[in-house]
């Protein structure tokens, strides 16, 4: 994920992932193939959605504060219209979905997304002591 330039995203990305494979395997030993592919199903719609935004809010070189706010009420625009886009698109398409997999999946890694506000970013930090 070089493309995606802010720290705490990349981090949270990467335990979105990691927490994907975690329930991929358990819920395929519990509900065997329909499970895991359901929490596979359900990790992938919130990791592209923050994909998007990430690209999105990476992109963005100014320096208003009008600016930002205006690339991140579009990335998360973005991130909304792909979410609802993509869980209708599994839950029509995929007739064995096991419902409580992919949802599940889907709100733990939506949840981790949002702790990309705890996560620190230690050149910004190292700045900000000098």
């Amino acid at each position: 994920m070089p493309w995606i330039r802010n720290k705490p995203v990349r981090v949270v990305m990467r335990w979105q992932l990691i927490v994907t494979l975690a329930m991929v395997l358990t819920l395929g030993l519990l509900w065997g193939f329909h499970g895991a592919a359901s929490a596979f199903l359900g990790g992938v719609v919130s990791i592209v959605s923050a994909a998007a935004f990430s690209a999105i809010v990476s992109r963005y070189r100014g320096s208003t504060a009008g600016g930002i706010l205006i690339t991140a009420l579009k990335a998360e625009a973005v991130k909304i219209v792909l979410t609802v886009a993509l869980l209708w698109l599994v839950m029509t398409f995929y007739k064995d979905v096991v419902a409580i997999g992919f949802i599940g999946t889907f709100i733990l890694t939506v949840l981790i997304f949002g702790l990309a506000l705890f996560v620190t970013d230690d050149a910004k930090v190292a700045q900000i002591k000098q």
